[in-house]
């Protein structure tokens, strides 16, 4: 084995590898329709995607929106790019634009959709009565509430005018094949980007329940919206002409890290979905590696923790961090230095909360840097880590299949 650093970061690597849409949506992709075809979509992997989609059916016509630096080039589809994971006034003239061009469609023709995570964010469209400052202050107070993704979603599903179905029902009588990319766990595209292609058997009452569940502050505006809410519910006619693909995973990107350490390390998968505040989850992971370090003797096989999902953090601090660093920075202090155990954790779209920053990596001498605990309390840990020197800093990786934990615990010397 290479240094455990080394070998945590190509196990990484190697997950986003396989998500990345130019080597794995060929596959998905029928043979290209006759008659009139739109490509539309929206999320941190739908550029490449659409790149992914021209690469094998040539130019198109359409519109996909992608966050800042994102961008892919493509020879007919427009790329957007917009603000995430706040929306701006960019996505929200986008969406404008992507709606306007469905107008008219007949059922001769063919929409595809490109949908991975961001999509809440990127594909804006505020419900009536409500404006883009106040769409934002809603998604800010969702983002901090500590609320899990699903939730999260689904408020978001019943203030918007394209999220929970809409998106489909504008496309409607065409036919419509959304392809998808999963970072929620469970994998049910209900929820993935709000599931704008997707029927959603969630009503008004359900999303007030989680403003109120999670103490999330909203406008009136807000509150008067719900009561409006256009969700489109499974089984309605305008969704009877659409097919949702999830073609990319993040069980499918475990699986391939697993395989690439097997011949090093005992495997021990903990899921691919697990949720929960993010130094709680350190916590209990922590116990867990603690406990295999103590049965290891010398000369024995490594042991690899992997897990995905996607944790949250309720800010109380305003430091600058994201669910991965914070696991990690919690899990080198429930760790204490251990000599055995060392970890990665990162989101595989290679912004973890709103940071330009993947995640970190820890090893025994972690906490040789001063202030852990004082910045964890402050929901600082990519200011302690970028002191710490071990932030792991991707850029776009131009996938999306949520976050990617290793735990390696090595014997005894």
């Amino acid at each position: 084995m290479t240094d455990p650093a080394t070998f945590l970061r190509q196990l990484f690597d190697r997950a986003v590898e396989v998500a990345d849409p130019m080597r794995s949506l060929a596959g998905f992709l029928p043979e290209k329709p006759k008659g009139r075809i739109l490509v539309i979509g929206a999320g941190k992997a739908s550029a490449r995607m659409a790149e992914a989609v021209e690469a094998v059916w040539g130019p198109c016509q359409g519109l996909v929106i992608t966050r800042y630096g994102y961008a892919r080039p493509c020879k007919g589809i427009e790329i957007v790019e917009a603000a995430h994971p706040v929306p701006d006034k960019a996505g929200v003239d986008a969406t404008k634009r992507m709606l306007k061009l469905l107008d008219g469609l007949t059922e001769d023709d063919t929409v595809l959709a490109l949908i991975s995570g961001g999509a809440s964010a990127l594909l804006c469209a505020p419900a009536d009565g409500m404006s883009l400052a106040e769409k934002q202050q809603v998604n800010a107070a969702l983002l901090a509430s500590g609320a899990p993704i699903v939730a999260m979603n689904t408020v978001r599903k019943h203030l918007s005018r394209v999220k929970g179905g809409q998106l489909a029902a504008a496309t409607y009588p065409a036919r419509l094949l959304a392809l998808m990319i999963s970072d929620v766990p469970g994998d049910d595209p209900a929820f993935i980007g709000s599931g704008p292609t997707v029927g959603d058997a969630t009503s008004p009452k359900d999303a007030r329940a989680i403003l109120d569940r999670w103490s999330i502050p909203v406008p009136p505006s807000a509150l008067a919206a719900l009561s409006r809410s256009k969700v489109v519910p499974p089984g309605d006619p305008r969704l009877s002409r659409t097919e949702n693909v999830i073609y990319a995973a993040p069980a499918q990107s475990l699986a391939a890290a697993a395989e690439l350490a097997a011949q090093l390390a005992e495997i021990r998968t903990l899921g691919d979905r697990i949720e929960g505040e993010a130094r709680a989850v350190a916590r209990d992971q922590a116990a867990v590696a603690k406990d295999i370090a103590a049965s290891l003797k010398p000369g024995d096989k490594p042991v690899l923790l992997l897990s995905g999902g996607e944790l949250t953090v309720t800010r109380t601090g305003e430091g600058v961090g994201g669910p991965n660093a914070e696991f990690c920075l919690a899990l080198a202090l429930a760790l204490g230095g251990h000599p055995q155990i060392h970890a990665i954790a990162c989101d595989t779209d290679g912004v973890d909360g709103a940071a330009e920053v993947a995640g970190a990596l820890i090893g025994p001498d972690a906490l040789k840097t001063p202030g852990a605990a004082e910045a964890l309390d402050r929901n600082d840990a990519h200011s302690w880590f970028a002191k710490a020197g071990s932030q792991v800093v991707t850029g776009p990786t131009l996938t999306n299949v949520n976050d990617f934990r290793a735990v390696l615990i090595l014997p005894p010397k």
